[in-house]
């Protein structure tokens, strides 16, 4: 539940269409609703202006749905991160209009789609191997409520391609890059834009890049001064920050 939603339920009480009654059960479980194995954070939206996002990995199918089916009744979009289609067809079970996105293995529930933030997100992935992780960090963006493009494929293994899209890059207001091996595209990236960029290393490579520590490191020592680092793999923290700058 957001300022919006709660401004709606007092004009709707003011109005005569609920009772007062029905307005304090809505907002009972504000902040949070204890489920035993879960407590739901009904309030963060309210509090950081982002909802929150359910993190299906190790979580049981049952889990997952009973979770995702109480923040839905909240109103507004739902995501859960790291999931899988055990989980995706218990949640369709209790929720309608929720979808499964296979790359980014994503339950998503959209129903806001008003734009939030000020201009662009731009997630690039440096090869096809890296689009998973992007896709993570493309759908978090899209479900709070930003504007997404993607330029994937376009590593330094083929620099050309990437420079074919200095256009789009420009028109940017965060880049988040996700790269594997060792990790250089958000440094040549950075060097091109004049906006924040968000660098995510992968776990794509052979073995000396230690499952994306090589990427980890080569980011965190970019002599790009606008590249910050997330850890390995995490596309949605990319996109939840990159959303965070996009509305200041």
């Amino acid at each position: 539940m957001n300022a919006d939603s709660i401004r709606k339920l007092f004009d709707e009480v003011r109005r005569g269409e609920i009772s007062p009654d029905d307005a304090v059960s809505r907002l009972r479980h504000m902040p949070f609703e204890d489920l035993g194995f879960a407590k739901v954070d009904h309030h963060r939206a309210l509090r950081v202006g982002m909802p929150e996002v359910i993190l299906g990995e190790r979580k049981s199918p049952a889990q997952v749905a009973a979770i995702f089916a109480k923040l839905a009744r909240h109103g507004g979009n739902v995501l859960a991160t790291r999931s899988d289609e055990k989980q995706f067809a218990a949640v369709k079970k209790k929720v309608r209009g929720v979808e499964y996105r296979e790359m980014a293995r994503a339950n998503v529930l959209q129903r806001d789609t008003k734009t939030y933030g000020k201009g662009i997100i731009t997630v690039v992935s440096a090869g096809t191997s890296d689009i998973p992780v992007a896709e993570e960090a493309l759908v978090t963006a899209e479900l709070m409520g930003n504007d997404v493009q993607h330029l994937y494929d376009v590593g330094v293994a083929g620099i050309h391609r990437l420079l074919a899209n200095r256009e789009a890059l420009a028109r940017a207001r965060v880049v988040v890059v996700c790269a594997g091996m060792e990790g250089a595209l958000p440094s040549v990236v950075g060097g091109l834009v004049g906006v924040p960029v968000i660098a995510v290393p992968t776990s794509v490579g052979y073995g000396a890049s230690f499952k994306g520590l090589a990427a980890l490191l080569g980011m965190m020592n970019s002599c790009a001064s606008n590249v910050s680092v997330v850890n390995i793999d995490n596309g949605f923290g990319a996109g939840y920050v990159a959303s965070l700058i996009n509305r200041v």
